[in-house]
């Protein structure tokens, strides 16, 4: 199976201010993603998984290193029309469905705006699929003319999953996209992206803090400290058989029936790793 993204020596630094030191948001990262699969990106806040989604999809620009898409290289000097490809080959879903949902106007205009961009359709070609697009996620074409405040979380997510669907993408990044839903909204919206991946071959790299839904999901994950890879492998590998102190201690917190959120989990945890 060939690899759909090979990322190699990723390197981004941040620098806040003059007063502080450079944030090393990534580095040396190199990831391959392998074509149909699904990649899961784990570990805490701040650990450098959404930099490197938003590098991925072009949100932040790479200090050093390469990343290749099916093959091709993307680089900083990208002319327009390669841009434009590039946006319609990677499509990303965010943890809030609001940034991408203008609240004065339906959510179909949405999905409807992507197929303009991309594609030379009438009017009413891009009306029956913005119908289509919105069955495929389980939404009724009603829901296309309601606003979003009109919609649940989950209905919302649903728009923002159509709306990366209608560029007719190789890979979607999903960024803590059910975080914020319920426990039995995201269980409908993983069986969803579930079924969408096997029906239309798509890519995923799906950035989560959540070990439960990698399970769920995912063929590969790597676990991400301080901007750096600790752990890959497969889901079975790395979550039944750690390697990594770190990936012992991140599953050792993961909340379990029952747990209630005590003070000072991630000092403690970060003390035992130095230790």
């Amino acid at each position: 199976m060939t690899n759909i993204i090979e990322i190699s020596g990723l390197n981004k630094t941040f620098r806040t201010s003059r007063k502080h030191e450079p944030v090393r948001a990534l580095d040396d990262v190199s990831v391959a993603v392998r074509e149909g699969s699904c990649m899961a990106v784990v570990g805490e806040s701040g650990s450098g998984k959404t930099t490197l989604a938003r590098v991925l999809v072009g949100l932040e620009t790479k200090d050093s290193g390469e990343v290749a898409i099916a093959g091709t290289p993307v680089t900083t000097s990208l002319q327009r029309k390669e841009q434009r490809a590039r946006a319609r080959a990677v499509q990303m879903v965010f943890q809030d469905p609001n940034g991408s949902l203008n609240r004065r106007l339906p959510v179909g205009s949405a999905v409807d705006e992507v197929l303009r961009a991309h594609f030379p359709l009438t009017a009413s070609q891009r009306k029956e699929r913005v119908s289509e697009l919105s069955k495929s996620v389980g939404l009724a074409d009603s829901h296309a003319q309601s606003l979003p405040s009109a919609l649940s979380g989950g209905q919302k997510q649903r728009v923002a999953i159509a709306r990366a669907f209608a560029a007719e993408p190789k890979i979607i990044v999903l960024d803590e996209a059910v975080s914020a839903l319920d426990v039995s909204v995201q269980a409908q919206v993983l069986e969803l992206l579930h079924e969408l991946r096997r029906d239309k071959g798509l890519s995923y790299l799906f950035i989560t803090h959540d070990l439960s839904v990698v399970r769920n999901i995912a063929d590969d994950v790597i676990v991400m400290r301080q901007g750096q890879i600790l752990e890959r492998g497969t889901v079975d590998d790395v979550l039944d058989r750690p390697q990594s102190p770190y990936t012992r201690l991140l599953l050792e917190c993961a909340p379990k029936p029952g747990w209630k959120p005590r003070r000072g989990v991630i000092e403690h945890l970060n003390s035992k790793i130095a230790s």
